[in-house]
């Protein structure tokens, strides 16, 4: 089953999405369904538009789905429990008649799946990274790899500044705390942390939020080394600048006009740091660039927030270490095996969970819709794209 693609579920139908959020994106009436009433004429001659081959889904797709549809024939292989070929079978659609491959990191693009597509020739992506892509295969068959993602370097730089703030301030946590039991129950208290309590109770509400989480931390004046001063890494560097934080960072290269200092030796790095922020792309120089050694050299009081790849951390070393109080918190974004999260991460009060969502916002949806769409079209009509932009 060398072709197989995985089948998510991703809560999506037919007709859209699930999620309410879609709502909110305007899709022009010129090309609306619910407007024209044209989409069934377009299904009846569906053989004439051009194949789409979509995995993933993209998280865009029932917007640019429904801006599209008379544009091309979505082969939605994300939807089959099958192997590639016996989909394409059963959609009566020829390997070699597909050009184009739309997709996100949710599926692979693989070796195998670029070989039975001979005729291949542009695959867009509607994420900054292209891990989930065999970038090898791509070249050896002349393959253009096209990411549509925009320019989401803020939002993803904003997303690591809350993760980070939230486990500092252990923000979560305390808004369930409260959620459940209201301002005035401590959490899982010792004997000797139930009579400091009682001595204190009666001076503030601060004296419980300290007995029922421990003292937090400021983020003022922490010193934060940075993996991968790209884009995302330099918009998270001047968003904690405004914190009175000292930057440091590490990269392939030291950054020419940059003031930050640099390690080359990501351990090194960890050792100088009370925070590490991952913002680089995963390659098989970056797969678990931060194991055990950097953990422990980051100490007992520091924090990693992760919104580049999940692969970037040893896992299963990083719920060692958090389970085992060899660094105090994290705030991950992605996962290294997503959609599987680790179950031990659950219940740990000093973790923030989030589901790949940094990019989640109306205003980059709107961009990647457009940018692949500009993207396919500029193909299809004459066979010129653009490669992507890796972060690093």
């Amino acid at each position: 089953m060398a072709e197989m693609c995985s089948a998510i579920d991703l809560d999506y139908n037919e007709t859209g999405s699930k999620n309410k959020y879609f709502d909110s994106l305007t899709v022009p009436l010129s090309t609306s369904s619910m407007a024209t009433g044209d989409q069934h004429n377009h299904k009846d001659n569906k053989e004439q538009l051009r194949p789409l081959l979509v995995f993933g889904p993209p998280t865009i797709f029932p917007v640019f789905e429904a801006q599209n549809f008379h544009n091309y024939r979505f082969l939605k292989a994300f939807s089959s429990q099958v192997p590639l070929r016996q989909f394409l079978t059963e959609q009566k659609v020829d390997p070699s008649s597909i050009q184009a491959i739309f997709c996100n990191p949710v599926q692979k693009v693989s070796a195998d799946v670029i070989r039975l597509l001979p005729s291949l020739r542009i695959i867009v992506t509607s994420s900054t990274g292209t891990d989930h892509i065999d970038l090898v295969e791509c070249s050896r068959h002349g393959i253009q790899v096209v990411s549509t993602a925009g320019d989401h370097a803020g939002d993803v730089a904003d997303m690591a500044v809350g993760l980070l703030l939230d486990v500092m301030w252990k923000i979560s946590a305390a808004d369930l705390h409260v959620r459940k039991w209201g301002p005035s129950m401590p959490l899982n208290l010792s004997f000797g942390s139930k009579v400091l309590l009682i001595l204190l109770l009666v001076q503030s509400m601060g004296a419980l939020y300290i007995a029922s989480f421990g003292f937090v931390f400021q983020l003022k004046g922490k010193r934060v080394g940075i993996v991968g001063l790209g884009k995302i890494g330099t918009a998270v560097a001047k968003r904690l600048e405004a914190f009175d934080c000292r930057i440091m960072y590490n990269s392939r290269n030291e950054k020419p006009f940059v003031s930050y200092p640099f390690y080359s030796n990501v351990v090194e790095l960890a050792g100088n740091s009370d925070v590490l922020v991952l913002c680089c792309s995963l390659n098989e120089q970056t797969r678990h660039i931060i194991n055990r050694e950097v953990m422990l050299g980051l100490g007992k009081d520091g924090v990693i927030i992760n919104v580049g790849r999940g692969a970037l951390i040893d896992e299963k070393e990083l719920v060692r270490c958090l389970m085992e109080a060899e660094i105090w918190g994290a705030g991950l974004d992605v996962f290294e095996n997503e959609p599987k999260v680790p179950n031990e991460l659950f219940a740990l009060d000093n973790v923030v969970l989030s589901p790949h969502a940094s990019s989640f916002t109306s205003d980059s949806f709107t961009e990647s819709c457009k940018r692949s769409a500009e993207a396919l079209e500029v193909f299809f009509s004459s066979n010129i794209s653009s490669t992507p932009l890796l972060d690093d």
